[in-house]
């Protein structure tokens, strides 16, 4: 079977990944975030548009923010249907049936989860990372990414963090330690990564 019931292919050397930002954003500092969070939505979503053009599949790797009860699924229908803040955002980047996931109980994506087995199913060996927070979930994800032997990429403008400065720092931690390009969203050629 060349991919999954006709929909995600199932095989890619390039996978986007899209963490937290199904999020509704009521914790400390989720304020100090929106306005971060939703400069970045829109180029997440043409980056997406992008990504699926080249058959390239998206995973929303995201936080189950302690809801041990609750599926993905489950937290999309919260922030879609409750009065958050997060919601601008879920709306905008809101995953399709197409798109794979996978529930993290901490910060990075590869612990405690099932990440690796599902990128390396795909045949993945190119990440690109975006999404929440640029400093925090994304740095950690990155790192252990670098630790698997993953190339990665990772938008300056598709990761938000309370403030530019708090990104910045991240990046450039990113780009120094675990040899992460970090082009614009615009300049990510998906085309040249398949």
């Amino acid at each position: 079977m060349s991919d999954l019931h006709g929909n995600a292919p199932d095989r890619s050397r390039v996978v986007l990944l899209l963490i937290d930002v199904v999020n509704d954003l009521e914790w400390p500092g989720g304020d100090a975030m929106f306005p971060h969070a939703m400069e970045m939505a829109g180029r997440i979503a043409e980056l997406k548009r992008r990504a699926r053009a080249h058959r390239v599949p998206a995973i929303y790797v995201n936080d189950n923010f302690g809801r041990w009860k609750s599926d993905f699924r489950a937290q999309v229908a919260r922030c879609l249907d409750g009065d958050v803040r997060g919601r601008p955002l879920v709306e905008r980047l809101r995953p399709t049936e197409d798109d794979y996931f996978v529930l993290k109980p901490m910060h990075s994506g590869f612990f405690g989860t099932t990440l690796e087995l599902l990128l390396r199913h795909l045949g993945a060996r190119t990440l690109v990372l975006t999404g929440i927070a640029a400093n925090n979930c994304v740095l950690f994800t990155a790192n252990d990414a670098y630790m698997h032997g993953y190339e990665l990429i990772i938008p300056s403008d598709a990761v938000a963090a309370n403030s530019r400065a708090e990104a910045e720092a991240a990046l450039a931690h990113l780009r120094s330690v675990v040899k992460a390009a970090t082009p614009c969203a615009a300049d990510v050629d998906f085309a040249a990564l398949v």
